[in-house]
């Protein structure tokens, strides 16, 4: 649940971006609705905000924009639905959009594509530090601390883990229009002293890349795989991600394997993702960040 001090906080999810880099799997998805460990981005933010209890869409906004259809009617009824019109309006764009719906209360803003994992800690839970005993003024982001702590894009030498909390006048100040999170707000605020880092201690992967959407899978999955109930495996798999209604007759090691994939007889693949019957593409694990 929400810990003391967080008030009427209210959340957004940002799912309206087109996923270039995961292209062409996103020609068939928006990438949060990409599954991993079978379960679509999009829904695993909304677990992490149910354990924090914001539920509903009177406490969750979510933005769409890219093949915009297929997120509404995934979110359905469970949270607010903001379509931006055009182009998508980018990450400050997409919240300045939700303003009136937002009216006054801070708003803890995720990125979909964020893929977060805690063993010592729930969905929800691992990320509570970042609203506890806030102020209810400075600008606060999940990270980790950076490989390079002065390479450009960190900040108090710490890379962004998908999360940021975000007092209500700022969030009335941003611009309409097009617009970034960290030009527009918390640029300023850190110059301003106004930025904390909250530490995030578990696994992270912004799963834009193929290599990132590959290893947020296989960290999903665990050594001994993950095969859907529904998926026919006649083949062999090893270390992977097989979704629901998947079939595999050839030999699969360390791939994801999208719902209602399928996998011939004479086929040997090895760190890819599979989607349809028609659709492979490649990609190397990358180090993880713990």
């Amino acid at each position: 649940m929400l810990p003391a001090g967080a008030g009427d906080v209210c959340a957004v999810v940002l799912a309206a971006g087109e996923g270039t880099r995961l292209r062409p799997l996103t020609e068939r998805l928006p990438k949060a609705l990409c599954p991993v460990g079978n379960v679509p981005l999009l829904d695993r933010a909304l677990v992490r905000l149910a354990g924090l209890g914001l539920t509903g869409p009177r406490r969750v906004a979510v933005n769409a924009c890219y093949l915009a259809g297929q997120v509404v009617e995934h979110v359905g009824d469970r949270a607010h639905l903001s379509v931006e019109p055009g182009d998508p309006l980018g990450t400050a764009g997409g919240v300045a959009h939700l303003r009136d719906w937002i009216a006054g209360r801070p708003v803890l803003v995720g990125n979909a594509d964020a893929y977060l994992a805690d063993p010592a800690a729930t969905p929800g839970a691992d990320i509570a530090a970042l609203l506890a005993d806030w102020d209810g003024r400075e600008v606060r982001l999940l990270g980790q601390p950076a490989a390079d702590p002065r390479a450009p894009g960190t900040f108090d030498g710490h890379t962004f883990t998908g999360f940021s909390l975000l007092p209500w006048p700022l969030v009335r100040d941003l611009p309409a229009g097009f617009g970034d999170l960290v030009h527009t707000v918390w640029r300023p605020a850190e110059a301003a002293g106004a930025l904390s880092v909250v530490p995030y201690r578990g696994t992270f992967y912004d799963t834009g890349t193929p290599a990132d959407y590959l290893a947020a899978n296989l960290h999903a999955a665990g050594d001994e795989g993950l095969v859907d109930p529904s998926a026919t495996v006649t083949g062999r798999c090893r270390g992977s991600v097989v979704g629901a209604g998947a079939t595999v007759r050839g030999d699969v090691d360390r791939c994801v394997l999208w719902p209602g994939a399928t996998v011939r007889a004479d086929e040997r693949l090895h760190e890819v993702i599979r989607a349809g019957d028609d659709l492979t593409v490649p990609a190397a694990r990358a180090p993880g960040r713990i």
